[in-house]
Formats: C-alpha cells, structure tokens, sequence
C-alpha cells in the first residue's frame, strides 16, 4: 500500500487548505484518514474501548498479587499508596490524549516518538512497548494456567488438580490453547474482541465489587477478621512510616496500572470524533483507580495488616489474597473470585495482544520493519501477519524459558517494568517537545494539558526509572538470581534494550528510507 496515493479525508469543522499549513506551528494539514491502513473504521465505541482498557490493566489478577505486599509495606495507608501511584498515570494518559488529537494512529508511541524525536527514537520507543505487551502476554497465559486449574481443584473439590499446572508439559499444552484463544479472537478484529470483552469485564467488576461490598459489611458489623473502621486517614500518603516504605509501595502499584494505552492503539478503529480514544484512556485510568480504592478499603477493614491470620502482612497470603479471603469473606461463594481472576487472565491475555499488533502494523506500514507487518485481513480488516507474530513470539519466549528455568522466565517479565517506563516517558516528553511551541501561546489549558501535566508525569517516570535500575541490580531482586554479583533482572532488562538496538541497526541496514526521514508520515491534524 502506498502512503502517497492515499486520498486525504477531511474532518468535519478543519479547514485543510494547504495555504494554511504555513500557519501551522508544525506545518501540518489533515492527512490522516481513518482507514489508511486497511483497518476497521468505527467498529468500536466509547464505551467498548474503555472496556479492552479495563480488561487489559486486568484488575482482579493484578489486585490478587498487589493487595498483600501493599499492605504488608504501607499498612493501613494502603489506599494512599494506590491514590498516588495513580497521579502519573493521570498525568501521562493526559499526554497521550493530547497527541492522539493532533496524531491519531495506531502505532502511538512509535509514531509520535518518530514525529517528535526523529526515527532512532520512535524506533526504540516502539521496541520498548513491544518488548512489553509481549512480555505481559506470556505472563498472563502463565498465569491463565495456573488459575485454570486451581478453578478447577475447587468446582470438583480435589487439589491434586491444582497441582498440574507445575507439570511442565501440560503446562505448556495448556498454554498453547489459551493462547491460541486468544490469537483467534484478537485476529477477528475488535468487533468480537469488545463483545468478548463486555462479558469479561462485567463479571469480573459485579465479583469485585460484591466482595468489597461484603468484606465492608462484615467489617463495620464485627464480622470480619481485623474489623477496622475506614477513615480519612487511610488516604494520606503523608502517613506512611518512611520513605522507605513509601517507595516500596509506588513500586508495587505502579505497574498494576499498566495497559490504559491499549485503547490508544485503536484510535483508527474508533467511532465517533479523533478524539474518543484519548477520552476513553482517561476513562480508563479514573475507573480504575475508583476500583483499586474501593478493593483497597474493603479489603483493609475486613483483613487489616497483620502479620498473623488473614492478615494482609502474612507472607503466606500475599501471593493470591483473593485465594486466602475470598472463602472467609464470600463464604459458599468464594469460588467465584478464582473464576473472576481466571477471567481477567483471559480477557487481558486476549486484548493485550491487540497493542503489539498495531504498532507491529504501524512500523510495517512506515516501513521500519518488513512490508508483511503491514499486511490486512481482508475480512475482518485486522492486522493479520502482526497479530500472529506477537502472539508467536510470545509463546515460543514461554514455551523456551519454561524449559530453561522458571526463575528466568518470571525475572525477565520482571524487566518489563523497566521497558514501560521507558515508552511511558518518552512518550510523555514526546507530547512536551512536540507542543513547546503551541504550548505557551494557546492559553492556559493548553499549557498545563500539552506541556505542564505530561511533564511532570514524565519526571516521575524517570525517577522511578532511575530507582527502578537501581533496584533490579540488587541481586535479591525478583528470583534472586545473579550473574556476576548483579541482579539478574537488570542483567535481562540490559539485555531486551541491547537487543532492541542490534535490530534497530540491521533494519537500518535494510531500511534506510525511514531511518533517513524519507518515509512521510503524515499523520497530523491541524493543532491551532
């Protein structure tokens, strides 16, 4: 497909005349058509792209492994801890609105990187989200795995089931046919992925919000174990013991928030105005930030912080706290949270891998990697060859280090944490540089959205950076293995980066035109 012989759709209200480029801060006119690329124009809504957001922060999975450690650090500032972990986030999501406004396509961060930064930029910005999304996915069949068959050992009332997951082989069949699922789904286009989706996401957040509800009850009726009475105080994070502590716990939250930007990837399939998908990664972030309180508070007042008992400090409790709670909160009914986090496994696994698809889709197209990534199903309008290789790519990542050692395998996903940093950031100072020069002549909304909020989102996201390299060098860190002293999720995370960089330089090789500013992305609308 040729991006010069694609015809200009004209948005409703611009005025596109090529004379008034030249007034453009950024000499842009409107070329970004919808469907330039072959996909789906206007198969999802509002409300279905906050729903693959929602599904792909996953909360019911990613709240059963953070409640324990949160609490165990922060105490009864539990709440705080997750109110503040949520500002960057914000912050950040405001930056990507902004910019998918002035240049909605599906490659994000890859392509406004480029457009801000020049290619070598947008290139490692792209390989730091795939590196990512497709670490996180073979995460979450993983874990899909696990929950599968504890599900099971509790409906037919035998734990031995539980105990199948640790055989490596049926392990890995499994593996293989959840993400097969998930492929399908995804390959079919968002249309099934967001009815899918709505199903998912609508059980897991009624289970949710039943078990915050009952673990309040019981708590204010004396019912429950710790039976703390929610204050104010919760919510100052100036509370908490140390910095220390503090510290520790913004780490743990941090990246239970990841995968708003997923609806991001979508703004070329979405109905209505440019600006939908910036407004539903907004919407995103609020609802589930609104979530994660309520989880938090519930859980607090039922549980308390104790290291002994039900206890959130009991170190026995802290790897899957619903599989602890949910028995002595729901009663008969506890089953339902192991279906809840198996579904939220399964939802996030299937949505996750429609980001890497789209940038996958968004480099093929701007020919940063091969024309294939660019290629289209002609009947459902997805991204065909990209969807297949992330999901390729990421099984046979599982399927390698599951073999090699399981210590390997959880300390390399570890490393994502650093990867999303990155993207997260340079995507955030992308959107400064980007609107510098609009920023300060456009009002003050415009300064504080295009310019003040992403970059202090961008600060935070480098110091926690900076702490987070820090930290992973520590050789305690993750499995706590090492490689010479220092930790092996650094010496991994080093690792992605380093490799990120050889095929950034051999496609290079390959592909001068982009790498030499000779490939037109014209993706701007007009940003007076």
């Amino acid at each position: 497909m040729s991006q010069n012989n694609q015809p200009h759709k004209l948005h409703k209200g611009q005025n596109l005349a090529k004379d008034s480029a030249s007034n453009n801060p950024h000499g842009a006119i409107d070329t970004s058509a919808a469907n330039k690329k072959g996909l789906s124009s206007g198969s999802v809504s509002l409300f279905g792209s906050i729903i693959i957001g929602i599904s792909v922060v996953a909360p019911a999975y990613s709240l059963s492994g953070a409640l324990g450690p949160v609490g165990a650090v922060a105490g009864e500032h539990m709440p705080a801890i997750f109110l503040v972990g949520f500002i960057p986030m914000l912050l950040v999501a405001i930056g990507y609105r902004e910019l998918n406004a002035a240049m909605p396509d599906a490659g994000t961060t890859f392509t406004w990187t480029t457009k801000a930064f020049g290619p070598w930029v947008g290139w490692l910005g792209g390989w730091a989200l795939l590196a990512a999304t497709i670490l996180v996915l073979s995460n979450l069949a993983g874990i899909a795995v696990d929950f599968f068959y504890l599900a099971l050992s509790q409906v037919f009332s035998n734990p031995d089931l539980a105990t199948l997951s640790s055989n490596t082989f049926i392990n890995i069949g499994t593996f293989l046919a959840l993400m097969s699922f998930g492929c399908y789904i995804t390959y079919r286009g968002l249309d099934a992925t967001q009815k899918i989706q709505t199903v998912f996401i609508i059980f897991q957040l009624v289970v949710l919000a039943i078990f915050a509800g009952v673990a309040l009850y019981k708590a204010v009726t004396n019912t429950g174990f710790a039976n703390l009475a929610p204050t104010l105080e919760w919510f100052n994070p100036f509370g908490i013991e140390s910095f220390s502590a503090f510290s520790s716990g913004i780490s743990l939250v941090f990246f239970i928030y990841w995968g708003w930007d997923a609806v991001l990837t979508m703004n070329e399939e979405t109905e209505g105005e440019h600006t939908t998908s910036g407004h539903a990664a907004v919407g995103t972030i609020l609802t589930v930030v609104l979530l994660y309180l309520l989880i938090s508070v519930g859980t607090l007042a039922f549980a308390g912080t104790s290291s002994e008992g039900l206890g959130l400090g009991n170190s026995d409790n802290q790897e899957n706290i619903f599989a602890v709670l949910s028995g002595p909160v729901l009663g008969s009914f506890g089953i339902i949270m192991s279906f809840a986090v198996l579904i939220s496994a399964l939802a996030s696994l299937q949505s996750t891998a429609v980001s890497p698809a789209r940038t996958l889709l968004a480099m093929g197209y701007y020919k940063a990697l091969g024309p294939k990534f660019a290629s289209i199903s002609p009947k459902y309008q997805s991204p065909s060859y990209a969807t297949i290789a992330s999901c390729l790519i990421a099984t046979l990542f599982y399927v390698l280090m599951r073999f090699i050692s399981t210590s390997v395998l959880w300390d390399t996903i570890s490393a994502l944490s650093l990867m999303v940093c990155l993207y997260y950031g340079v995507t955030a100072f992308a959107c400064v540089w980007y609107f510098r020069k609009v920023a300060f002549s456009s009002g003050f909304k415009s300064f504080v959205n295009k310019f003040l909020f992403p970059f202090l989102g961008g600060i935070m996201l480098l110091v926690f950076f900076i702490q987070t390299t820090y930290d992973s060098m520590d050789p305690h860190h993750g499995s706590g293995s090492e490689i010479g002293g220092v930790g092996l999720v650094f010496c991994l995370s080093v690792a992605i980066l380093l490799l990120g960089i050889c095929v950034m330089v051999y496609q290079r090789y390959l592909r001068p035109a982009f790498f030499k500013g000779e490939v037109p992305m014209e993706v701007e609308h007009m940003i007076d």
